[in-house]
């Protein structure tokens, strides 16, 4: 006997609350049971595709876990030296100025990221470039119950913002209150120029809207690229900046990010924001301690410098390998990465269909994937993604998963042999060039 509870249960936004980078997991985990070998290309953890972390920093990681103060309660903004530290480092530049208080901790950025958006009036929206990192548009949509507001990135210019573009869904949207910038950007690689952030920035004052910036990946910027922190170029206009360790240490599993608000007190309503946000952490009492502890010794430690741009050097070497199997292969658009460690692949429009194929050997496997494209209403990039993930044992994502209604497919530059990194590129183009033809 079925029951029905006697009220909906379910959040409104619930069904936008969609995780393909994650989901395809299951479609893999799924086929290596069917004996195929898969290179986890959809998610961009470091340690999964065979990062080792230094035992230097091991060591100071060892150092603090000896201290019992590590397995305690941190203030609910977060560890105080550690925030000094932060606050220190953001005023030596000279842009904009906080104090230890414009600084909260979170367990991770997903976890800033879901109170930054849910603690807004559920009709404020906050516009978002497209293609858009998952777990922003998600979580975005997931609190107005409604459809990401998107303004376009633009493959043909770089992945730059198209500023005519976002400033129309900030003047005929008024329910629009802030801007979501991601710089480097994740899934396109895109670095943002002074010039295309400070027009971005002039949007928000205009309008009187804040901004939203991650900047994760901030340090990971290659091929002669430049571009500047959001403290640098915000002026007096409301602001957030998300960073965080999971990337650069990289240690994705400590599960720390924190958020560097702007000019905090120029706006009441922005003020009273803020405070609902660190409201909510302090009902969760704080952040978890020991990665808090670690981040000072970290930076500052002699080697990191070294570590950290041996690392740069192997994303760059890589971004040009991988640009150079795909640049050249009719029926695609791709650019350079030149930040993070993403690439985005779009296929020209009119070129995918819903019959294309490639060839899978195992029949089990061809079963498989052959259910999980059928159904209507599957997108013709995720077919292609499950066809090469079938035939090849390559896992990406799909691209229209990323708030975005281009066709295509986003994958890393993780892989630290070299070899099988040109393996899977190579295995990629060919794939591409079959399917097409098919």
């Amino acid at each position: 006997m079925v029951t029905t509870m006697r009220t909906n249960i379910v959040h409104s936004g619930a069904g936008e609350l969609t995780y393909e980078i994650r989901n395809i997991v299951t479609v893999g985990e799924k086929l290596q049971k069917l004996g195929m070998r898969t290179y986890w290309e959809n998610i961009g953890d470091p340690i999964a595709k065979g990062e080792k972390i230094p035992q230097w920093m091991k060591d100071i990681v060892i150092d603090l876990a000896q201290q019992d103060a590590t397995y305690g309660y941190s203030p609910t903004r977060g560890i105080l030296a550690t925030r000094e530290f932060i606050a220190q480092q953001t005023n030596q530049r000279g842009g904009a100025q906080i104090s230890p208080d414009d600084i909260i901790f979170f367990n991770g950025l997903g976890d800033a990221i879901s109170k930054i958006y849910g603690f807004l009036r559920p009709t404020a929206r906050v516009v978002m470039p497209t293609p858009s990192y998952t777990t922003h548009s998600s979580a975005e949509a997931a609190h107005a119950g409604d459809r990401p507001v998107t303004y376009l990135l633009d493959p043909n210019h770089h992945w730059y913002p198209d500023l005519d573009d976002l400033e129309k869904r900030i003047k005929y949207n008024p329910a629009v209150v802030a801007i979501l910038i991601i710089n480097p950007d994740n899934p396109t690689g895109a670095v943002y120029p002074e010039a295309i952030l400070s027009g971005i920035i002039h949007l928000a004052k205009k309008y009187n809207l804040f901004v939203i910036c991650d900047e994760v990946y901030l340090n990971i910027v290659y091929n002669g690229q430049k571009t500047l922190p959001l403290s640098d170029l915000i002026g007096d206009v409301p602001a957030i900046a998300m960073r965080g360790l999971s990337k650069e240490m990289p240690w994705p599993g400590g599960r720390c990010g924190w958020i560097e608000i702007y000019n905090g007190h120029h706006d009441p309503m922005f003020e009273k924001y803020v405070k609902s946000i660190l409201n909510a952490k302090m009902l969760e009492v704080c952040s978890t301690t020991l990665p808090q502890a670690v981040l000072p010794r970290l930076v500052t430690h002699p080697e990191y410098g070294n570590y950290l741009q041996e690392r740069i050097a192997r994303y760059e070497k890589y971004s040009n390998i991988a640009y150079d199997c795909l640049k050249d292969i009719d029926g695609i658009l791709v650019n350079r990465t030149n930040g993070a460690f993403y690439m985005s692949v779009v296929f020209v429009e009119g070129r995918l269909t819903n019959t294309q194929t490639l060839p899978i050997a195992n029949p089990e496997v061809k079963k498989q994937v052959e259910l999980l494209v059928n159904p209507e209403g599957v997108s013709l990039d995720k077919r292609f993604v499950y066809y090469l993930l079938g035939a090849t044992g390559v896992c990406t994502v799909p691209l229209s998963s990323f708030a975005t209604d281009l066709q295509g497919l986003r994958v890393t530059l993780l892989e630290k042999d070299e070899t099988t990194f040109r393996q899977i590129f190579t295995t990629i183009a060919d794939s591409i060039r079959q399917y097409l033809k098919s």
